[in-house]
């Protein structure tokens, strides 16, 4: 159990020891050295990975993957002890956990948490950030409260998993910690503080490292802590991961409490410490103490609803006048000494009057410039549903009356009044077969064009009656989105995800039962666990259910990274508007931003929304004209980069002329290096736009086709420069239909199939005779590239020192290729003697894949062969060559002793008998004395690497 402190600081002398080391060579599996370590007292906490900003085959991504994979797997020992890891190549500088993704490695864009938003905006980007990084994180105080504080393992988990702060948390727990400290009572006013952070960030592990920041703290006497939600969902979440983090809060007694009774009796006689997680809504008209004890801290989730409500209300009934409060005085009342903490990521007034100033915020624009969030992109759509364009204004008289209305009876029957009107205007029978009509066409060509991640959509009906319409209308034109389905279209599950997955619609509906549904809808809906069940399968990529049709439920506190679209037919006043949209604005792998498609007006709602939390998030927001504009501008530039080629082909010809016309586009990209990332690079960008807008009609079907044209020509130059990885960007089927035929007439497709086989097809005369034939000489060298690649790292699983010698000589060739000078970029004869080059290497393999046969040796005898011959080479000694193959031999049969135990490169012992028995078979076969250590180093990573591919194939 760690002890309790004085101060979150530690403000005691520091007698700390810190050594950050540079290049230190570590023997582990294999030998590896990190760019940096940093030591305190002589434990290796922090490893920093480097690459170079001007080299751009040495990505932040190959740092990640340094450290995440080869350094855990090859230096463990190394990696018990790390707290935190850093990668940087100088121009972008991110901090995570040993365990992280890539996807969530962060900056620190603050040192001392009190710069402004433009203050922050100058340490950002480029050689600053790594400073900004440097005097904030790695500041001796900090990094030592980071340590100590702000990195969480769960008590239970399926996965490896350790949460590190962002820097938000970081200084968000910090301030708010000594703001609690000043604001307690009874010398303090009880208003602990409100936090201000935008929707996505992580506000539930900035409360969990709050709670263990106040659960430590000595001055606090181990208080009790009461994390207060609005809703039962939210509860829920937060109950998981608090029940969760027992160890790490340092109180074992964290309980989810289930009514007000339950309060009462575990915090009856309690003096401290305690964590106690509820709802809002257990505190109703009840004001019995519950204790007057100070060290009670209360920490509202979403501090802007039902929890700032002390108003009074009175109420004439037939018995005369009743008072009544909201639940906020209820818990005031209770709780008369505690101090008051409000989490929002939409303030109000009214919040700032209950918990106090706001000490810390994380704006939106933030969120996203932090890559922690994407950004929203808003697509009006209403004209297109509204059959009377008068009825957008009357919409709009609407909300000004929501934004006016009190609460005088007078103002309360009025409004009910507008919200029929308002009902009436949406739920029109033809508006809803207009606006079903209109959602499945945008919704089918964002599928259909790949512009959407996973297929998943949300759309937010204003009533429940009006959803089932709505939903009713959907079916009768997509009635296979009713059919029960196993999994998503195109997605091939295994046994585990089959009892995962459950067999469902393309379509559901969200909401709970009511009394007086029609029999058919009460059967749609299902009990609580159903809709429980509906929530998971939602959240798996692979389900079949893809599109929630909603009116309340799902709109705050519901994650699905994987939504990238929301419609919304539906008024939604500021607070509620920010939440909802904000269901879209989740990271996930390849998705660039999150779509709003607007079918009520919503816009100016939204606007003032922002601009009345935070007047620099206004300009999260983006129209989806931008999108556009970014698309054309692409196409404008790839136009100039396509300039002097001929198209006509493509866009005229007959689809034999198309194919030829993408195959010669292709060529024409791979010129030069430099030219091929250009136009990799354009078309991904403008993709990512098109993404967005692909259901706007502000771009041509001139423009969509350049697209598509663009875009197959992009995919086929991945295949010939990248062959069966993955391409991240998504088409449609026509394009990709087109690709592979384009493949197939040029005989690339014949060509990768025969050397998928046994991947040594490649040294067939009949296979290169194949590529002899392709005639584009650019596609030639880059299929030619790609398959001697593959080759020498098949190579390299049965010959480790020989392979790197191959890799070596290969890319000194392609550097040579790729830097040729523009003069000799369309000189035939210079991309034959290229060809030629290769064609040479791959002679050169093949001979000494042969070589062993001629000296009657195996191919593992034939690897300690040259790694023995290379000693004597570089250590300038003879030593006979029928005593070298004899010596190969005595060594494998050594090797192949040890190497029989499944466990034996874990196992020291066999490691060390290893090491000996080399040494004495070398000193029998009269090897000279060089340096044993890398003779035995060489040998032994040639025998586990031999073993670990072996193993594999069989």
């Amino acid at each position: 159990m760690l002890a309790a402190e004085a101060r979150v600081g530690y403000e005691v002398d520091d007698t700390n020891i810190y050594r950050i080391v540079s290049q230190l060579e570590i023997e582990g599996r294999e030998l590896r050295i990190p760019d940096g370590i940093l030591y305190i007292n002589g434990l290796p906490l922090v490893v920093l990975e480097f690459k170079s900003a001007i080299r751009e085959n040495a990505t932040l991504h190959d740092a990640w993957k340094q450290l995440t994979i080869r350094y855990a797997r090859d230096i463990p020992e190394l990696m018990k002890y790390n707290a935190l890891c850093v990668i940087s190549d100088g121009v972008n500088s991110k901090m995570g956990s040993l365990f992280a993704d890539y996807e969530f490695f962060y900056t620190w864009q603050k040192i001392t948490g009190e710069e402004s938003a433009s203050m922050q905006g100058m340490g950002r980007d480029g050689i600053n950030s790594l400073h900004t990084m440097l005097q904030g994180l790695f500041d001796q105080r900090r990094l030592r409260q980071v340590i100590r504080h702000f990195i969480y393992f769960p008590d239970v988990s399926k996965a490896e998993v350790k949460i590190v702060c962002r820097y938000p948390q970081f200084y968000a727990a910090c301030k708010l910690y000594e703001h609690i400290l000043k604001a307690r009572k009874p010398d303090g006013d009880g208003k602990g503080g409100t936090y201000f952070g935008a929707t996505g960030c992580g506000k539930s592990f900035t409360m969990l490292f709050l709670t263990r920041l106040l659960m430590k703290s000595l001055e606090f006497e181990s208080p009790t802590i009461l994390l207060i939600t609005d809703r039962t969902d939210l509860d829920d979440q937060l109950s998981k991961q608090f029940t969760n983090a027992k160890n790490y809060i340092g109180d074992q007694t964290v309980v989810s409490v289930e009514s007000r009774e339950k309060l009462r009796e575990l915090l009856a006689g309690r003096k401290s410490g305690g964590v106690f997680l509820t709802t809002i809504h257990k505190f109703t008209e009840d004001a019995q103490l519950l204790t007057e004890r100070s060290n009670v801290i209360c920490i509202s989730d979403e501090a802007h609803r039902s929890q700032i409500n002390l108003d009074q209300k009175l109420k004439v009934t037939d018995k005369g006048v009743k008072k009544t409060y909201g639940f906020a005085k209820y818990l005031h009342d209770s709780l008369p000494n505690a101090t008051y903490v409000g989490f929002t990521g939409t303030p109000i007034d009214a919040t700032l009057d209950v918990f106090g100033e706001v000490v810390d915020s994380y704006t939106m624009t933030e969120s996203v410039k932090d890559e922690i969030t994407v950004r929203i992109v808003y697509e009006g759509r209403a004209a297109r549903v509204l059959l009377d364009n008068k009825k957008l204004e009357e919409i709009e008289a609407y909300y000004q009356r929501c934004a006016d209305e009190g609460a005088s009876d007078y103002q309360i029957e009025e409004s009910k009044k507008a919200s029929a009107q308002m009902n009436a205007i949406l739920g029109d029978p033809d508006r809803i077969k207009a606006l079903a009509a209109d959602f499945v066409a945008h919704y089918e060509k964002r599928v259909e064009e790949g512009s959407t991640v996973e297929g998943k959509a949300m759309f937010v009906c204003s009533k429940r009656e009006i959803a089932w319409d709505f939903f009713k209308e959907v079916i009768a034109l997509r009635p296979e989105w009713n059919e029960v389905r196993e999994c998503a279209e195109g997605i091939e599950l295994s046994e585990t995800e089959r009892k995962k997955i459950k067999p469902m619609e393309r379509i559901k509906m969200i909401m709970t039962r009511g009394k007086d549904d029609d029999k058919d809808l009460y059967d749609l809906l299902g009990s609580k666990e159903y809709r429980e069940e509906l929530a998971r399968q939602f959240k798996d990529a692979k389900s079949n259910f893809k599109i929630a049709v909603v009116v309340d439920m799902w709109l705050t506190g519901f994650d699905v990274p994987e939504l990238d679209s929301i419609y919304i037919d539906k008024p939604i006043k500021r607070h509620n508007l920010i939440q909802t949209i904000s269901r879209v604005n989740r990271k996930f792998e390849s998705k660039q931003k999150g779509l709003v498609i607007d079918y009520i007006g919503i816009k100016s709602q939204m606007n003032l929304a922002m601009a009345h939390y935070n007047k620099a998030d206004e300009r999260n927001i983006e129209d989806i004209q931008q999108s556009v504009v970014t698309v054309k501008d692409h196409l404008d530039l790839l136009r100039q980069l396509f300039q002097k080629f001929d198209t006509s082909d493509y866009f005229n010809g007959d689809s034999v002329s198309q194919l030829a016309c993408l195959n010669r586009a292709s060529e024409n990209v791979m010129l030069t290096d430099k030219i091929e990332k250009r136009f990799m690079a354009l078309v991904q960008r403008m993709k990512a736009a098109y993404d967005i807008c692909c259901g706007s009609e502000g771009l041509t079907q001139s423009e969509r086709d350049h697209i598509h044209f663009y875009l197959a020509v992009r995919s086929i130059v991945f295949k010939l420069t990248k062959g069966n990885a993955p391409d991240a960007a998504q088409m449609n089927a026509r394009v990709r239909e087109m690709i592979a035929e384009a493949l197939k007439s040029d005989g690339v497709e014949e060509i990768f199939s025969m050397g998928a086989v046994d991947g040594i097809d490649i040294f067939d005369d009949d296979y290169l005779a194949k590529i002899e034939k392709i005639k584009l000489p650019n596609t030639k060298i880059k299929l030619l590239q790609q398959l001697l690649a593959k080759a020498i790292e098949d190579f390299k699983k049965t010959n480790r020192s020989k392979g790197i010698e191959f890799s070596k000589k290969f890319q000194s060739l392609v550097d040579r290729y790729n830097e040729r000078d523009e003069e000799s970029v369309l000189v035939s004869d210079v991309l034959d003697d290229f060809s030629g080059e290769i064609v040479d290497l791959i002679g050169e393999l093949k001979r000494e894949l042969d070589a062993g046969d001629d000296l009657g040796i195996d191919l593992e005898e034939k690897a300690f062969y040259d790694i023995l011959k290379a000693l004597a080479i570089k250590y300038d000694f003879t030593y006979p060559e029928d005593k070298l193959i004899e010596l190969s031999k005595a060594v494998k049969l050594v090797v192949d002793d040890k190497v029989k135990y499944t466990d034996w490169s874990q196992r020291d012992d066999i490691k060390a008998e290893l090491k000996v028995d080399l040494i004495l078979v070398l000193a029998d076969h009269g090897y000279p004395p060089v340096d044993r250590d890398e003779v035995y180093k060489e040998i032994y990573e040639q025998a586990e690497n031999f073993k670990k591919h072996r193993s594999r194939q069989s």
